[in-house]
Formats: C-alpha cells, sequence, structure tokens
C-alpha cells in the first residue's frame, strides 16, 4: 500500500481503546470513520398503509438496538400504548438490557439468546401461544420470516425503517488507499455517491459474503476479505494483508 489513509464506511468508535486505534499506531495509518448510509422511519403515515395494529400482538422481536429505537418512536408517532403484559424476544443480552431505556426489565417478559436468531427460536418455541410481531427494514432479509414459519410460529413481518444512501459529496476518494465496507448498502451507497469510480490501486476490504458478492456485482476487486479462518475480525484481516506487504 503506497499511502496510509483508510476511508472506514462506519462511524467513530465511541471507545478509545478500538482494535483500529492499535492497527492505525501499528502500522502508522490515518484512519477516517465516515457512515455510508442512515437508517430513517418510515413513519406513522406510511405505517397505517400496512393496517398491521400493533396493541394486537402479545410478543416482540428484535435483532438490533435500532429496530428497538424506532419502534417504540412509532408507537409514540402512533400515540399507541404497549401494554406492559407485552413479551420481548431479543437476539442479544446487550439488546434486551437496551429495552430499559423504553420498558421496566423483568426476566420474566424479556428473552434474549446469545447473538444468534437460532438459539432465540428456541426460547420462542417456548411461546408458541404469543402473537408475534417482528419490527424489520423495508428491506429486510428473508431468512428470519421463513424459520419463523417452518416453526409455525404466529407473526408478522412489520417494516418501520429504510436504509437511505448518505450525502457524501464531501468525500475525495481520490485522497484514499483503502476502502472497508460492511455491508452490501455500504457499497451500493458508494455506487450512488460515485457513479464514476475507478478502483485502480486502492485496496478493498469487505467483511461478509453478502458484501463481497455486492463488490463484485459491482465490478470491483476485493484485496482484503474478511472474516477467513485466520481473521475472524475485519481488523485482524487488515493487520494480516499489512504485515504480508510489509515481508514484501
Amino acid at each position: 500500500m503506497k499511502g496510509k489513509r483508510v476511508l472506514i464506511s462506519q462511524p467513530q468508535p465511541e471507545n478509545e481503546k478500538s482494535p483500529y486505534a492499535d492497527v492505525a499506531r501499528q502500522f502508522n495509518l490515518d484512519i477516517t470513520f465516515r457512515k455510508f448510509f442512515l437508517i430513517e422511519s418510515i413513519g406513522a403515515r406510511e405505517f397505517r398503509k400496512n393496517r398491521i395494529q400493533i396493541p394486537d400482538f402479545t410478543a416482540i422481536i428484535f435483532t438490533s438496538k435500532h429496530s428497538a429505537d424506532h419502534f417504540f418512536s412509532l408507537c409514540e408517532e402512533l400515540r399507541v400504548q404497549v401494554s406492559e403484559q407485552t413479551k420481548y424476544f431479543c437476539t442479544s443480552e446487550a439488546i434486551a438490557l437496551y429495552l430499559q431505556k423504553y420498558v421496566q426489565y423483568r426476566k420474566r417478559k424479556i428473552f434474549f439468546g446469545k447473538n444468534n436468531f437460532s438459539e432465540l427460536l428456541e426460547l420462542i418455541k417456548k411461546h408458541k401461544d404469543e402473537k408475534f410481531l417482528f419490527p424489520c427494514g423495508e428491506n429486510h432479509k428473508k431468512d428470519i420470516p421463513q424459520l419463523l414459519k417452518q416453526n409455525k410460529i404466529q407473526f408478522t413481518a412489520a417494516p418501520i425503517y429504510r436504509t437511505v444512501s448518505a450525502d457524501l459529496s464531501d468525500i475525495d476518494l481520490n485522497e484514499y488507499d483503502m476502502l472497508v465496507f460492511f455491508s452490501p448498502t455500504g457499497i451500493e451507497s458508494l455506487r450512488k455517491n460515485f457513479p464514476d469510480f475507478v478502483q485502480g490501486e486502492t485496496l478493498l476490504a469487505t467483511f461478509g459474503d453478502a458484501t463481497a458478492k455486492a463488490a463484485k456485482k459491482a465490478r470491483l476487486t476485493v484485496n482484503i476479505p474478511a472474516p477467513t479462518e485466520t481473521c475472524p475480525s475485519m481488523t485482524m484481516a487488515i493487520q494480516e494483508f499489512l504485515q504480508k506487504q510489509g515481508k514484501k
């Protein structure tokens, strides 16, 4: 890598002890963080078109913190009072604890898995009598609804937010030697904001198969794929790549 400038398509980490800080010090990198897309609520007027009545549901499934934020914000906009008896099923303990921002935390009504929906599904199956609402994005993946259907869970998927490309007009991609992406949405934003972008010698790092496929579809070359057997994280993949380059 000729230069040392890296653009990471994520928000600036709140913790100064971020692993990116360690990589930056080790290889003397100048790292810039910039989120390539935004998540916005679809709004009460649009939600009403789906004819979904939130009070009809006895359990809610949350797969992210922002799904919880948008759900309770929507309830406030709709002037809907969520019942105190409502049960919440979260894919991680972090999301379950985050719900304290909106509801009183009680073990009997908040359940969580270990960052894996398959584990959460086992808990959901124990509460088959509940009527589940799954707040999700407009273009959500179909794997979770398919699993719920396969297990005969009574549920309704409720799109309550969408992802939109951020305005990146103030960025000059030619200033960066490496671009790092974590989702197909980030690649889409790259194409929308920079339709004439030519990769050239710019290195591209992608996390996840879906992101790599989106990059290849956009006719980009993935130089640093993650995760791999030796590098489960993006920082480790970047570190390994730069170490190999140093040896050359």
